[in-house]
């Protein structure tokens, strides 16, 4: 079997132009060298899930070429991108280890040799890139599989690093990778995302990657000279493991034994399980996933990385990645001076891990203003949590009292107290779109807590706030009527007092002060319903 499909030589993968929008063909270091320069806009064939995985390869593998030739600067073009690429295989001075395909006895792209110099008992079942990437990305009816029939060489090559770099653990003899705090978990990416294009985010990160090395080398007992970078130069025989200590700090590792082979013209993949991890098992779960990854937060009080659940990045998950005690920022997540001014954003992005299965993909901007960034510079962020907690809290206030009156509609002017079962799961499902609504402008637009930090009359802008809240939720009530009760007697009673409810839960002492008397300074003095509640 000869090379083909080289990575370090051939256009394989596909970007779009930053200058006109163009499509043209990179290979590897000609990526790099383009990045170097910002003149990419994106990668079009790369899937929404695989973006992270992807940018934190390119980063971790030019980290490591720059270290390995002892420069900080950039390399200028393709040709020397491709020599300090071709310097991290020494042992394979022609490329094997940069192809798509190679003789199964030595390194491809992120497959490993093959000890038993067969693949005749691997499994034959990924015909597409989507197929073999598919276990770490959603459910079916999320995410249709084996769509990419007409699969190209970059497809692959984006399945591959997805899979190998950021697989969970999806069943017997597939292990997930080590940075993630457990098998069922997942590989989080929060960083700052520059306006422009990817390049500008690479470079950054690039920059805070080398500065990182030796800080990583002495608290995670990372090898700085020697270690191993790239885990699929070696042969996996699916038992044995490496030890961490003998890792470089940007290793890039592999998570599943796979091999592409190339018949009638099309990629075909053969795969096999293992009997543990490429990395120690037992460190591995020492660890948690505090493995230093440059975009991974790490739980203050347990040690462990951050694990994203099926709710993904929701407003109060990032109120607390943001501004919380209790996650220490990743490096990519801090921000200094010598970071933009204007057009800034955190950037979050994760698979939602589940037991053996996945819980879909999540991806959040939380946009950065003028004072929000001066504060995060300064590490002084208390002013920032306080207000933010405290938008939590007076959503979870109105949320209470649209649940009430939606309880008291569906169990017809029932107390609080005695709300039937079905009356209270009606209510929490009637009541879900208020809170989706606030979490998707919590951070963002006018009445937004980016929009109050900047505020020169916050006051007035809160009360806005409080009484755009109230709006949204009388009209989910309003909308829930034709669900309540059928019969006319039932329904106008019903409706009165769900609506009673609600109004005097506005009026109350369970709502923002400024609120309850802004309420109370409205009321019509002969509303029916704008009483207190029962």
């Amino acid at each position: 079997m000869t090379l083909r499909y080289s990575l370090l030589d051939e256009p394989l993968i596909g970007v779009r132009l930053a200058a006109n929008g163009h499509r043209a063909r990179l290979s590897l270091p000609a990526i790099f060298a383009a990045l170097a320069e910002d003149e990419v806009r994106d990668f079009p064939a790369l899937r929404p899930h695989q973006r992270h995985p992807w940018h934190a390869f390119l980063v971790q593998l030019a980290a490591m070429a720059l270290h390995q030739a002892d420069r900080s600067e950039l390399f200028v073009d393709e040709p020397a991108w491709r020599d300090a690429l071709l310097a991290l295989t020494p042992e394979h001075p022609d490329g094997a280890a940069w192809c798509l395909i190679a003789p199964i006895d030595r390194p491809a792209f992120l497959q490993a040799p093959v000890p038993e110099g067969s693949l005749a008992k691997w499994a034959d079942d990924t015909p597409t890139p989507d197929s073999l990437d598919i276990l770490v990305t959603s459910k079916n009816h999320d995410l249709k599989q084996e769509r990419q029939s007409n699969a190209e060489p970059n497809d692959w090559i984006f399945a591959l690093v997805s899979l190998q770099t950021a697989a969970p653990y999806p069943g017997k003899f597939n292990y997930g990778v080590m940075r993630m705090n457990g098998g069922s978990s997942s590989r989080p990416g929060l960083g700052v995302q520059p306006s422009g294009g990817p390049g500008r985010r690479w470079r950054r990160d690039l920059r805070i990657a080398l500065a990182e090395r030796l800080r990583l080398v002495e608290e995670q007992g990372y090898r700085d000279a020697g270690g191993i970078g790239l885990l699929w130069l070696s042969p996996w025989d699916g038992k044995s493991a490496y030890s961490i200590s003998a890792l470089d700090p940007f290793f890039i590792e592999i998570s599943r034994r796979v091999r592409l082979i190339e018949e009638q013209g099309r990629f075909v993949v053969r795969r096999t399980g293992s009997i543990g991890p490429r990395i120690s098992k037992a460190e591995a779960a020492q660890r948690k996933g505090n493995t230093g990854d440059l975009w991974t937060p790490v739980e203050r009080k347990s040690g462990k990385s951050l694990g994203v659940a099926a709710r993904g990045f929701h407003y109060r998950r990032m109120v607390d990645l943001l501004f919380g005690m209790n996650y220490k920022w990743p490096p990519a997540q801090n921000l200094d001076e010598s970071d933009d001014a204007e057009g800034l954003a955190i950037l979050a992005c994760a698979i939602a891990g589940g037991n053996c299965k996945t819980e879909g993909y999540h991806e959040r901007r939380v946009p950065i203003s003028r004072i929000v960034r001066k504060r995060l510079i300064a590490h002084d962020t208390d002013p920032l949590a306080a207000l933010a907690k405290a938008r939590v809290a007076e959503i979870a206030q109105i949320r209470t009292v649209l649940w009430s009156a939606l309880g008291t509609l569906f169990d017809n002017d029932a107390s609080k107290d005695r709300f039937s079962d079905g009356a209270k799961d009606k209510a929490s499902r009637f009541a879900t779109p208020f809170e989706q609504g606030e979490d998707a402008r919590f951070f963002d637009g006018p009445l937004g807590l980016n929009a109050e930090i900047e505020s020169e009359a916050p006051e007035a802008l809160r009360l806005a706030w409080y009484r755009s809240m109230a709006e949204r939720a009388e009209a989910i009530l309003l909308n829930a009527f034709e669900a309540g009760p059928r019969s006319a007697e039932q329904r106008y009673r019903a409706r009165a007092a769900a609506l009673s409810r609600f109004h005097g839960g506005l009026c109350g002492d369970k709502v923002p002060p400024a609120l309850a008397q802004d309420y109370r300074n409205r009321q019509t003095p002969q509303g029916d319903t704008h009483h207190a509640s029962k």
